[in-house]
C-alpha cells in the first residue's frame, strides 16, 4: 500500500477557524498538532488559572486528533509552551487528572519549555504534539 504524503490540513469545525494556520497537518499517517492555546469558540482564553487553560488547550489539541480518526494512545510527543513553569509544577497533581482524565493513562514523549509569552496574552499554556494514527482509522479531510 502507497501512503500519500501530501499534506493536508485538519480542520474541525468544533475550534475556532483558523487563519494562517492550520490546527493540524496530516501528512501520510503522522498528524503534527499545531500549538493550542486555551482559545474557546468566541476566540477568547478561558479564564480560571492554568488548570483551566490546560483543559482547554489539551482538549483542543485532543478535538483537533479525533478530527484525523486519531485517539490518544496515537501521540507519541507533546510539547507544553509555558509562561509560568512554578506556577504549571504548583498544580501538576490537578493537570495530571485532567490529563488523565482526557487521555487516560497515556504519557507519549514530553518536553515543557518555559516562555515569556505567547501569542494572545493572557494565555499561559500552548500545546502542540505529533501523533501516529494507523492507516485504518485515519479520516483524512
Amino acid at each position: 500500500m502507497t501512503t500519500d504524503l501530501t499534506p493536508v490540513a485538519v480542520n474541525p469545525t468544533t475550534l475556532p477557524k483558523p487563519r494562517g494556520y492550520s490546527h493540524g497537518t496530516l501528512s501520510g499517517n503522522t498528524l503534527y498538532l499545531g500549538g493550542q492555546t486555551a482559545l474557546d469558540m468566541n476566540m477568547e482564553i478561558v479564564p480560571g488559572g492554568i488548570v483551566e487553560q490546560f483543559r482547554q488547550a489539551f482538549g483542543n489539541v485532543l478535538t483537533t486528533l479525533r478530527a484525523a480518526g486519531g485517539i490518544p494512545e496515537d501521540l507519541v510527543s507533546i510539547t507544553i509552551y509555558l509562561t509560568d513553569i512554578p506556577d504549571y509544577q504548583a498544580h501538576g497533581r490537578e493537570i495530571g487528572a485532567v490529563w488523565r482524565e482526557l487521555a487516560g493513562p497515556v504519557y507519549p514523549a514530553m518536553a515543557g519549555i518555559g516562555t515569556t509569552g505567547l501569542w494572545q496574552p493572557e494565555a499561559l499554556i500552548e500545546i502542540l504534539g505529533v501523533a501516529v494514527i494507523p492507516e485504518e482509522r485515519i479520516v483524512r479531510p
